[in-house]
């Protein structure tokens, strides 16, 4: 969640229907995301359940990193700031890998809990030692957490296996209804190689809080609205927007993405970070802000086609064998991708087109994917999809062959870890 000031940017096609970086350059021209279509076809939001008043997500928010930087690690003045700025949540860092942080403990839930605010968890996690991750997620749940969140980001890109022992681990710990969000990296197709179909996935996290750090991408508000929404909303989860506050964006940007969030319909804001948080952005965030008009939302689904490669292409395939058809879960949208999407798409009566465009999502989507149960590939095997079933609907699959791609952009900067306070 801290980085570095760099930006590595690759030019190539990244998915063939809508080359995201091009998107974005258009976003930044364009006066909103109302502004963009995709080949006249009509919008598609897939439909999502309804977030409760009561989910401490779906109130103003506030990132702590290191709580002896924020407000000196006076509690009483932390509490007196947020509730002069209405701030109801506070996320507060529990773990870094397998280290607990000192900083998150029971009785400073308590404390906060007494006065009134909700309390979150966050843990930064790496995939190297999933299971101990997890019971250090369970530990924050048991010191009286009102959520966690999941910060996984690029040491996650490739680790299906760790992140499905992770996720396993974590819920046979908290159980299958306590509250999870995903915050992690916002352009899905930025990052061919991240398991998002696991966190995001059966028994994952129910909600996904991406960092749609505008600022430090190098676009608008309107256009990482846009752009995140395009690839997440496909993974049918309510999105809690996590925009910026550090780094010194302009003022009327971060009011600006306060419109955009409710022009989104997003349940609740949470901001990073209290600590690099100034006076004026403090009261940025909870001055009023009009609403935003002459724009409307960008909702229509990316269109993926022949030549995608991707953990959302491995999602299309999990939700395509729910549906009946036959196929490797390879994250490889080739020939046989095709052929399942045409006749799945002949079944349904729609256009026969071998790609999935919004109406196809509307009509794929209405399956629930296939339960997957990832296992590493062997030497001089080949990845299949085993047709054996594991019980409930499951399958077993080898780690997609994207698993192995590199970024193909980046959209926040690279992380420089956040060390211990």
């Amino acid at each position: 969640m801290k980085f570095l000031q760099l930006r590595r940017w690759t030019m190539g096609r990244l998915f063939v229907m809508w080359p995201p970086i091009l998107a974005t350059l258009l976003a930044a021209l364009l006066p909103g995301p109302g502004a963009a279509s995709t080949g006249g076809t009509s919008p598609y939001t897939p439909p999502i359940k309804p977030v409760s008043k009561s989910n401490p997500l779906a109130a103003r928010g506030m990132w702590i990193w290191e709580l002896p930087s924020s407000s000196g690690g006076d509690v009483s003045a932390i509490v007196s700031q947020a509730r002069a700025d209405g701030v109801r949540t506070l996320m507060i860092k529990s773990s870094d890998g397998t280290q607990m942080w000192s900083q998150f403990s029971a009785a400073l839930v308590s404390e906060l809990h007494a006065a009134g605010l909700k309390v979150c968890a966050w843990q930064y996690v790496y995939g190297d030692q999933p299971s101990t991750e997890a019971a250090l997620g369970a530990q924050a749940v048991h010191d009286g957490a009102d959520c966690l969140l999941i910060d996984a980001e690029g040491e996650y890109e490739g680790k299906y296996v760790s992140a499905q022992t992770y996720i396993t681990t974590l819920r046979r710990l908290i159980g299958p209804s306590y509250p999870v969000a995903l915050a992690g990296l916002p352009y899905v197709d930025y990052h061919p190689a991240f398991p998002y179909s696991v966190f995001l996935g059966p028994g994952g996290a129910q909600y996904n809080a991406p960092q749609m750090y505008w600022h430090d991408i190098g676009t608008t508000t309107d256009g990482v609205f846009a752009h995140t929404y395009e690839f997440n909303l496909i993974y049918e989860r309510p999105i809690f927007p996590l925009g910026q506050i550090y780094n010194s964006p302009p003022i009327h940007q971060v009011l600006r993405f306060r419109q955009l969030s409710r022009l989104y319909n997003a349940p609740g804001v949470s901001w990073w970070d209290w600590q690099e948080g100034t006076p004026q952005y403090f009261r940025a965030v909870s001055q009023p802000v009009g609403a935003l008009k002459g724009v409307a939302p960008y909702e229509t689904l990316a269109t993926l086609g022949a030549g995608a490669q991707g953990d959302v292409v491995v999602w299309a395939q999990e939700h395509l064998i729910s549906a009946g058809q036959s196929l490797t879960i390879d994250g490889d949208y080739g020939p046989n991708t095709v052929a399942a999407v045409d006749a799945f798409q002949q079944a349904k009566g729609l256009p026969v087109t071998g790609e999935i465009d919004p109406p196809t999502w509307q009509a794929l989507l209405r399956y629930p994917p296939v339960t997957v149960k990832w296992v590493i590939r062997k030497k001089k095997t080949v990845a299949v999809v085993a047709r054996a079933r594991t019980g409930a609907g499951a399958v077993v699959a080898t780690v997609p062959r994207s698993a192995s791609l590199p970024d193909r952009g980046r959209d926040i900067p690279l992380d420089l870890g956040a060390g211990t306070p």
